[in-house]
């Protein structure tokens, strides 16, 4: 008998919505194809035309091939200028915009689209997502699933989330990068990983994308099977 399908939340890039990020993860959905399913959720905050359309990272499918330019409606998960509604990942500021109508935005997803086995996330989406797996170990009972993948993903630099990395983080995960990712380098996916206990680490040759080529889909694969109930 084949193992259940397991549900995945998906939580799209800066600059992105839950739309493009389907469509820049094609490649991953056909790999994990009858093992997992994924759904995806947009973020409710909007980044402005003139910064959405600017400095915009590529298209790039799972096996790294640049794709077409696609119409996306920009958006992020929290803005670290609030001013501008801009968001950079380097930005060491004292206040953010945007993170708690973002939380409840993926706990209102989980609750109409759920139940789901774990969540995935890319970029400022990753970051996202380690933010929600520490509020799931404190207790709050919004967040349900059993694991998490983070894909090109940070810590926050706004002094408020810094409670979210004080605990390491019990959550079994899986974190993605690549080595020649010029948006969010590879140390700062390695530097989130540490918040984690028992991290599995995978990288890659590759940028700023979720891969999805035979190496990493034995990865996924076997990171996957840990969860599926016979």
């Amino acid at each position: 008998m084949a193992p259940p399908v397991l549900r995945l939340l998906c939580v799209h890039g800066y600059r992105q919505d839950g739309g493009s990020f389907r469509d820049r993860t094609g490649s991953l959905r056909k790999a994990l194809r009858k093992r997992a399913e994924l759904l995806y959720v947009s973020s409710p905050l909007r980044v402005p035309l003139s910064l959405g359309a600017s400095a915009r990272p590529p298209a790039v499918d799972g096996d790294g091939t640049q794709m077409g330019e696609t119409e996306e409606d920009g958006r992020g998960w929290w803005f670290s200028n609030p001013a501008e509604d801009s968001f950079n990942a380097l930005d060491h500021v004292e206040s953010c915009k945007g993170l708690e109508e973002s939380l409840e935005t993926v706990s209102k997803a989980m609750a109409e689209l759920g139940p789901f086995d774990g969540i995935m996330g890319f970029s400022q989406g990753a970051a996202l997502v380690a933010m929600v797996c520490a509020l799931k170990q404190k207790g709050d009972p919004r967040f349900q699933f059993d694991f998490a993948i983070l894909v090109a993903g940070f810590k926050s630099r706004c002094t408020l989330h810094a409670h979210f990395y004080q605990e390491p983080i019990a959550v079994p995960s899986l974190h993605v990068f690549g080595d020649t990712d010029r948006v969010i380098a590879g140390q700062l996916s390695q530097d989130l990983s540490t918040s984690f206990v028992d991290p599995v680490i995978l990288t890659h040759s590759g940028g700023h994308f979720v891969p999805a080529a035979a190496a990493q889909r034995l990865v996924y694969l076997e990171f996957l099977e840990r969860f599926q109930k016979k």
